[in-house]
């Protein structure tokens, strides 16, 4: 279940997001598009992100996540292959808009999932597992793609199009075939030391993001109940939807995550064009480093995940924006090789924790069967962040001639976002 959910984050982010980071120089050579249109169809995808966040945790959390992993990943196939044939930027960005709807609809239930299969004590480390899929799109797309480009020639772009869609297809088929609702659906129980995923307690709504993971069943308020015959009639009964959206702490963490959702993508959308505009690297270089981030981050969820069970969700998120600020700082005060491959290392190593951090936050607040609308909620706050940030980089950058101040005020926000973490509620056993 793990792996597979990791390989459907990889499909509805590694290839359907951060593709666009590595084909975006021929990509916009190829349409004749400024840097504010850039940004703008990266602000579409996340757009369409945004519009099935919170859809698709509230569809999963009904319909069971599986039938909507394996959905999610058949759109954003069809909708990066459509990217493939655009003339021009109006439809690309009509069709990026369609592909982080499947993004959506693919990604935030394959995390929300794991809160079944894993009891609290597991379900950071499980997180961080599973939020690799991104790290594997770095390492696979990073040389791959300018290789494709260089052999191909001006319509490589298009080709890297149509093969993401082919292997986004496969990875539809897989997770239908191997995904399971819960444990009980096959006579398991969850790992890590509960039963949480097989017999639903009453959700919760204060979560233990400020103590250690472990006790976040001891110390978490029971709001609701969740009766047997709810519990019987699986997925879609007796769910109490408005525990998400009145529990503060929900509303607290997704404050948080903006921060993350606008800092982050602004960094990850014009990575490689600032390398090779004020680097001067080539494609094949730029790939190169692409790749060296994606192998930083490849365990970083795992890491910070099992942190995050150890130290607490809180101060496990204040760490990781603080070493995030100081990556988008130093990707443009210190342009030169060594300040380039720190700044990426340094990202790589926290690149994907904040949302195993927030997923298992979820899990801490709300129990397995409302963690995902819970996820696909906060998520609503990410995806707000991230759809206005590449717009306004790419505007940014268009009127100083450069990306400089685009990376400051990611640096800024992810500071802010520190300290937005270090107010998170921490409960006492009597809270």
């Amino acid at each position: 279940m793990l792996a597979a959910a990791t390989l459907a984050v990889f499909g509805s982010l590694g290839l359907a997001r951060f593709g666009y980071t590595v084909v975006l120089p021929s990509m916009q050579a190829g349409l004749g598009l400024d840097n504010t249109q850039a940004g703008g169809l990266a602000t579409a995808n996340l757009l369409g992100y945004s519009a099935l966040a919170l859809l698709g945790g509230a569809l999963a959390s009904r319909f069971g996540p599986r039938i909507v992993i394996t959905g999610g990943l058949l759109v954003a196939a069809a909708a990066m292959l459509a990217t493939g044939t655009v003339q021009g930027f109006a439809p690309a960005a009509f069709w990026r808009l369609v592909t982080g709807m499947g993004s959506g609809a693919g990604n935030v239930p394959a995390m929300g999932l794991l809160a079944a299969w894993f009891g609290a004590r597991r379900r950071g480390l499980a997180s961080g597992v599973a939020v690799a899929g991104s790290s594997i799109g770095l390492i696979a797309l990073g040389p791959s793609v300018p290789r494709v480009i260089a052999h191909v020639g001006e319509d490589g772009w298009r080709v890297s199009w149509f093969l993401f869609a082919a292997v986004t297809l496969g990875l539809a088929v897989l997770c239908y075939l191997v995904l399971r609702d819960t444990p009980a659906d096959i006579g398991l129980q969850p790992l890590g030391g509960d039963t949480e995923g097989a017999r639903e307690p009453a959700p919760r709504t204060v979560a233990s993001v400020g103590t250690r993971g472990g006790d976040a069943a001891d110390v978490a308020v029971t709001t609701g109940d969740l009766t047997a015959q709810a519990v019987k009639t699986g997925w879609g009964g007796g769910l109490k939807w408005g525990l998400v959206y009145r529990s503060p702490t929900v509303w607290h963490l997704g404050v948080v995550y903006v921060a993350f959702g606008f800092s982050y993508i602004i960094y990850m959308t014009f990575f490689t064009k600032h390398l090779i505009q004020a680097g001067g690297y080539s494609p094949a270089q730029a790939g190169s480093l692409f790749m060296t981030m994606g192998w930083s981050s490849l365990l970083c969820g795992v890491i910070w995940g099992g942190v995050s069970d150890k130290i607490g969700r809180k101060w496990a998120l204040v760490i990781v924006y603080l070493i995030q600020a100081t990556s988008f700082a130093l990707f443009y005060l210190w342009a030169a090789p060594t300040g380039f491959l720190i700044s990426a290392v340094l990202f790589g190593l926290t690149a994907w924790s904040i949302p195993a951090i927030m997923a298992a936050a979820c899990g801490d607040a709300l129990g397995s069967r409302l963690a995902p609308a819970a996820l696909g909620f906060i998520t609503l706050f990410f995806a707000l962040g991230q759809s206005a940030a590449p717009t306004v980089a790419g505007a940014l950058a268009d009127r100083s001639g450069g990306f400089g101040p685009a990376f400051l005020l990611a640096a800024g926000v992810a500071l802010l976002g520190a300290v937005l973490a270090s107010f998170l509620r921490t409960p006492t056993r009597n809270s």
